[in-house]
């Protein structure tokens, strides 16, 4: 859907263009409502199968998991590919080597942080209840902060940074489309320092929680995927990102600009 702009409606009114790009714009907008269906969704009832299957003292993923893992990551890539083809002046993300490695970085990043907050559930419920809520809080400040202007309407905006504010519990999201260099790392600087303390106070406890033989492993897990998801965003966002020689234009992650096309400032309208 495309919007011309326009004195009489808020400077734009909608406009029927190429049928070939309404139908990528409307394929954009569905890849990002299923990716925010997908968060929504998939990361709680993550939480509780890999809660379910540590507390009967398996320390070995089963097919369900993974694949659990893997369709809420792809829903990133999903939404990056479609939505690079909606915007005239990105480059595609094309080829297999950037998806996958783009893929492998949500994917481990994801399964190291579900682990960590699966573990301190079992250490006590109310403090990871605590500390997700707060994520969740700051991350709807980050939204607000950015001052995102995606949809028609003051409540859809508002539910908009709601649903963002959510998916940055789990996630890096780039809310506006533009360089996220700095807080990107912020983000990851301190998701490293969280896993680091809740490993800290699991090792503390450990014997009041679980085995040393059970502890051990699910420690190395969590330790290794995130060192492995840091490694591969490093290699995306080194040598094989789209923008990475176009220093003059802004960096898009997981987000949108609303400054490139007019369509993408009533996202969702509707």
């Amino acid at each position: 859907m495309a919007f011309k702009y326009s004195s009489k409606t808020d400077n734009f009114m909608e406009e029927q263009i190429d049928p070939h790009k309404e139908v990528i714009d409307r394929v954009t907008d569905l890849s990002m409502l299923r990716l925010f269906e997908t968060y929504l969704e998939g990361c709680p009832q993550l939480v509780l199968q890999l809660y379910t299957f540590l507390g009967h003292g398996q320390a070995n993923f089963n097919a369900t998991i993974m694949v659990s893992c893997c369709a809420i990551s792809w829903s990133t890539v999903d939404y990056q590919v479609a939505l690079r083809k909606s915007l005239p002046d990105k480059n595609l993300l094309n080829g297999f080597c950037p998806k996958l490695t783009y893929l492998f970085y949500k994917l481990f990043t994801l399964l190291s942080w579900m682990l960590s907050v699966v573990l301190l559930l079992f250490l006590n419920v109310k403090i990871a209840v605590f500390l997700l809520l707060l994520l969740w809080f700051l991350g709807i400040l980050w939204a607000f902060k950015k001052q995102t202007q995606f949809c028609a309407s003051i409540g859809m905006e508002f539910l908009y940074r709601i649903v963002v504010g959510f998916i940055l519990i789990f996630t890096f999201f780039n809310v506006k489309g533009q360089n996220t260099k700095f807080p990107m790392s912020c983000y990851y600087i301190v998701r490293v320092l969280a896993t680091l303390g809740i490993l800290i106070v699991l090792w503390v406890c450990s014997l009041s929680v679980f085995t040393s033989d059970y502890f051990i492993p699910i420690s190395i897990t969590i330790a290794l995927t995130l060192l492995l998801g840091i490694i591969f965003l490093i290699v995306y966002y080194g040598t094989l990102h789209p923008n990475r020689n176009e220093e003059t234009k802004p960096d898009e992650i997981d987000g949108q600009s609303v400054q490139r096309d007019c369509r993408m400032k009533y996202f969702l309208m509707e």
